[in-house]
């Protein structure tokens, strides 16, 4: 009898940016990583190599905040010869008129539970930005060679992300996974959550109270029809429990 195959991935959200740490929604605003954010993305890889991870192929967004924390996973593994493979779908969720807003803040204005409902309810956004806002990914050059400009959001709830990440998983990154390559994704939190959520096959609601930490390592082992066979953090344990509890109170108005 045939050993059944097995699929791996690992999927990491970036280390700390310069506005996780002032407390802002980002958004698809282009923000790097904060020193503590590199030094995250650092430890991420070393617990990969420590832990005897390897990849093939790997895939990131087009923030750069993505893209420098796959460098130094990368780095620290001495794997920065693999191929990395950009798209913007694998965006962090357009956060419309909220970008640059601080989290706090707004949740004293509103409260903590209208922030949490933009933050993470399913299927609410933002208000859109107007077509003339320079945050517009409309007016950006990173986004000029985007075919379907229509495609580009004014501002997305976690459902409309699902409606390009799944996508995009599943015609470019599944195939890979099936072909046997051991694949590497760094995004983002909503990113990242879109795939989780059909991964772990979670209802709107469940998936409301999940919060990925910055820059630990998720594994997932799936076998040849999807199911999850082993799903684990990569890294300290209660390092993983304390960034996790961070990133749920983000979006608490401060006491």
């Amino acid at each position: 009898m045939a050993e059944k195959k097995t699929m791996q991935l690992v999927i990491v959200r970036h280390g700390e940016s310069e506005w996780n740490k002032e407390n802002k929604f980002t958004g698809w605003t282009d923000v790097d990583l904060s020193e503590a954010g590199v030094e995250e993305a650092k430890a991420g890889g070393r617990a990969l190599k420590e832990a005897g991870f390897d990849f093939d192929v790997c895939f990131t967004s087009y923030l750069k905040r993505a893209i420098h924390t796959l460098n130094h996973v990368l780095e620290e593994m001495d794997r920065e010869w693999l191929p990395v493979h950009k798209s913007w779908k694998l965006n962090e969720r357009h956060y419309g008129s909220l970008q640059g807003l601080n989290k706090a803040e707004t949740a004293a204005q509103y409260g903590d539970e209208q922030v949490k409902i933009w933050r993470r309810s399913f299927d609410v956004p933002p208000e859109p930005l107007s077509e003339d806002d320079e945050r517009c990914p409309h007016l950006q050059e990173m986004y000029r060679e985007v075919a379907m400009r229509d495609q580009l959001p004014y501002t997305e709830c976690l459902k409309d992300t699902i409606a390009r990440a799944w996508p995009y998983f599943q015609d470019e990154i599944a195939p890979q996974l099936k072909a046997g390559k051991r694949v590497l994704i760094a995004a983002h939190g909503n990113s990242l959550r879109a795939l989780v959520m059909m991964f772990d096959k979670l209802t709107p609601e469940e998936i409301l109270e999940v919060n990925i930490p910055t820059a630990i390592p998720l594994s997932y082992t799936f076998d040849e029809d999807w199911n999850v066979l082993d799903k684990h953090y990569v890294g300290d344990p209660d390092v993983i429990a304390a960034k996790i509890e961070a990133v749920a109170n983000q979006g608490k108005a401060k006491k």
